[in-house]
């Protein structure tokens, strides 16, 4: 039965016009369907549209999260390594402030030093060592202040005495009792004066 169908379409398309008539039929037939699934591809159109711009937005999400925590993660090094620098100095600075002391005490034998005799010698060594210790200091950047003259500024000096004097403004420093030192731009240890009132 199925046989004499197509025989009878292959028949039909073999009259003229036969061929076109089947193309025009499927034609058609597959506008029909185009409209009855129009709604069908435009909705799934439409939620694949949703879709991705819902991916999008998830990424610029996750994209904004990850350069955030980069953000951070620099700043917390950059924090870790002040912090670091940081102890060095306060560490250095501690040490380096116990051997002021010592300056302190050649600076005062060095005043009252022996000019001849076995003292002079003696003091020729002492002042060897007290070149030596404040080169180590200034390679390790510690300075000394210079305060004789300069107005009194409680960030670099300690005032243990003022007194009236002729020569001398109010606030300006009248004698240096202590040298001062600083370490780079910090103060290691501040100046002890004598102030002008």
């Amino acid at each position: 039965m199925s046989t004499k169908k197509t025989r009878k379409t292959a028949d039909e398309l073999d009259q003229p016009g036969g061929y076109d008539q089947q193309i025009s039929e499927q034609h058609a037939m597959n506008q029909e369907i185009a409209i009855e699934e129009a709604p069908v591809i435009a909705e799934e159109m439409t939620q694949l549209q949703n879709e991705r711009d819902q991916a999008q937005i998830k990424a610029d999400e996750y994209l904004e999260g990850w350069q955030r925590a980069l953000a951070e993660l620099a700043n917390y090094r950059k924090r870790v390594e002040r912090d670091q620098a940081q102890a060095y100095q306060n560490a250095t600075a501690n040490i380096l402030k116990r051997y002021l002391v010592i300056v302190d005490d050649l600076e005062r034998a060095l005043k009252n030093r022996p000019l001849d005799g076995e003292g002079a010698k003696w003091a020729e060594g002492v002042e060897l060592i007290y070149r030596k210790l404040q080169s180590i200091l200034e390679s390790e950047g510690v300075t000394p202040m210079q305060a004789n003259g300069q107005q009194f500024d409680p960030n670099f000096h300690d005032a243990i005495m003022s007194e009236d004097s002729d020569h001398f403004e109010s606030g300006q420093i009248i004698e240096v009792i202590q040298q001062g030192y600083k370490i780079g731009d910090r103060v290691l240890r501040p100046a002890m004066v004598r102030v002008a009132r």
